[in-house]
C-alpha cells in the first residue's frame, strides 16, 4: 500500500533567471509538490504520531531555503537542487515536482512558465552515481530481495556503493587493495555503513579461495570471467539466493578486440553451462549498452537462481 503527501502552491521569491537582472531582483515562484510513501501514512493514521510520516512543515522550509537562499540561472538546475535535498533528508520513495515562475518576463504569458518531474529515489540514485552502475543491474534490480549480497571483483565498487545507498547489506572482494580502500573512502563520503571489504586474489591456486557457505542473498559478478570459480559462487548463495552476472563473448573481442585475450570472453551459450545448476530468470546474448553509454560491447547477461534445498524424504 502506498499513500502520498501533497503540498499544492508553496510560494516564494527566488533568484531564477538567465539574464543577470532577472535574477537581481527576487521573483515569485511556486511549487507543488506529490511525495509516494510505501506504508507510513496507514502507521501515523493509526498512532497519531509525526514520526511515522513525513513533517511537511519541514519539506515546506526545506524548500524555501533552498528556493531562496541559492541562485540559479535554470528551473532545471533548482528543480534538482530541490529533488536532491528531498529525497537525502526525508524516506521519499517518489516525488512529483511542478516548478514555475509565477510573472515570468515574458510577452503574452498571463499565468505562469515551469517544468514538471517525477522522479524515484531509484532513479535519482542512478543519475546521480558516480560512476554509475551496469545498466544490467539496474534493469534488474527487482529480483534482488533486500538482504547481503556479494560483490565479486568489485574493484572501486559502483555497485556496491550503488546497492548500499539503497539499503542492501554488500561485501565487496577483490585483490585490488587499493580499489578496495578506494571504495572505503567512496563509502565513507556517502555516509554508507553497511559495507565490508576483503582483499581476496579469486585466481589463487588451490586451495581456491573461500566465499562462504549459503551465505549471500544474491552475488554479482561484472566484467570478470574465471571459469573453476564458478561452483564457489554458487555454493556462497542461500537456496533461492540469485546470480547476476554480465561479461563479455567471444564477439566482443572480434569486433572490439577486447578483451585482448580470447580466453577471457565467453562463447556462446557458455554461460548458460557454466551455471547449469541454476534456475535461469533472465538470458540474453548479444550487443548491449556499453559504460558509457554511447557505445555498444556484445555480453552476456544471465540471472539466475539457486534451487531450494529438497526436503527430508517420508
Amino acid at each position: 500500500m502506498s499513500g502520498h503527501i501533497v503540498i499544492e502552491q508553496l510560494e516564494f521569491r527566488g533568484r531564477c533567471g538567465v539574464t543577470p537582472e532577472e535574477r537581481a531582483r527576487p521573483q515569485p515562484l511556486a511549487v507543488d509538490l506529490d511525495f509516494e510513501l510505501d506504508g507510513r501514512l496507514e502507521a501515523a493514521g493509526l498512532s497519531d504520531d509525526l514520526v511515522h510520516t513525513i513533517d511537511y512543515a519541514k519539506v515546506a522550509q526545506h524548500v524555501i531555503d533552498i528556493g531562496t537562499l541559492q541562485e540559479s540561472h535554470l528551473l532545471e538546475t533548482l528543480a534538482e537542487r530541490l529533488l536532491a535535498a528531498l529525497f537525502d533528508e526525508f524516506p521519499i520513495g517518489r516525488i512529483k515536482l511542478w516548478l514555475r515562475k509565477l510573472h515570468p518576463p515574458i510577452s503574452f504569458v498571463t499565468r505562469s512558465v515551469g517544468i514538471r518531474i517525477d522522479r524515484t529515489r531509484l532513479a535519482q540514485q542512478v543519475l546521480h552515481a558516480d560512476p554509475p552502475p551496469a545498466q544490467f543491474l539496474v534493469q534488474q534490480l527487482h529480483r534482488l530481495l533486500k538482504g547481503k549480497v556479494l560483490d565479486v571483483a568489485s574493484g572501486s565498487g559502483r555497485h556496491t556503493l550503488f546497492l548500499a545507498s539503497l539499503g542492501y547489506q554488500v561485501e565487496a572482494v577483490d585483490r585490488d587493495e587499493q580499489a578496495l580502500a578506494q571504495l572505503s573512502a567512496g563509502a565513507r563520503a556517502r555516509r554508507l555503513t553497511d559495507i565490508s571489504s576483503r582483499v581476496l586474489d579469486l585466481e589463487q591456486p588451490p586451495p581456491e579461495p573461500n566465499l562462504g557457505h549459503e551465505a549471500y542473498d544474491a552475488v554479482l559478478v561484472f566484467f570478470y570471467l574465471n571459469r573453476p570459480l564458478f561452483p564457489y559462487l554458487i555454493d556462497a548463495l542461500k537456496p533461492s539466493g540469485v546470480l547476476l552476472y554480465e561479461t563479455f563473448t567471444v564477439d566482443n573481442h572480434v569486433q572490439h578486440r577486447h578483451p585482448k585475450r580470447r580466453e577471457f570472453c565467453l562463447a556462446p551459450c557458455e554461460l548458460l553451462s557454466l551455471t547449469s545448476g541454476l534456475r535461469i530468470l533472465h538470458y540474453d546474448e548479444g550487443s548491449h549498452e556499453g559504460a558509457s553509454g554511447l557505445e555498444s560491447v556484445y555480453t552476456a547477461q544471465l540471472v539466475a537462481q539457486k534451487p531450494l534445498a529438497p526436503g527430508p524424504s517420508i
